[in-house]
């Protein structure tokens, strides 16, 4: 009887864990609307080459959007960071960090904290960061 009831409960607990094809639209919809908000928030800004680490003091304010995370450098530079794969930010979440260099970096992982009751709610590996700078508007006179 051990040996059919431990796959039988096997089978239910994966069956709980698959995601109905209305919560797989409301996914994919809310990953749209993140899109879009990553879209017009880089409107204008050109990707430049993929950085392993960037200097945390000079990142003034950053923003989560579902697996991204946009660092704001002084006026004309944001970095994109999509982290591991998995990793959900909530609105609420405020990203905690710990870093001995003073940089962050690829493989770093930062801590996810709900604003309001103070626990932890998640971890999230950081990705390679893109810089993102202003367009030149080299043709304007």
């Amino acid at each position: 009887m051990r040996a059919i009831a431990f796959p039988l409960l096997s089978a239910i607990a994966l069956a709980g864990c698959a995601a109905t094809p209305e919560e797989m639209a409301r996914s994919d919809a809310a990953d749209a609307r993140q899109m879009a908000r990553i879209e017009k928030k880089l409107a204008g800004y050109v990707p430049g080459e993929p950085q392993s680490c960037v200097n945390q003091s000079l990142l003034r304010s950053s923003d989560q959007y579902g697996q991204t995370i946009l660092y704001q450098q002084g006026t004309s530079t944001y970095y994109r960071n999509d982290t591991s794969p998995g990793c959900r930010l909530g609105q609420d979440d405020i990203l905690v960090t710990q870093t001995p260099t003073g940089q962050l970096c690829r493989g770093d992982i930062v801590r996810t904290v709900d604003r309001t009751a103070g626990f932890m709610t998640g971890s999230c590996s950081l990705g390679e960061f893109v810089p993102y700078r202003r367009a030149s508007r080299s043709g304007a006179n």
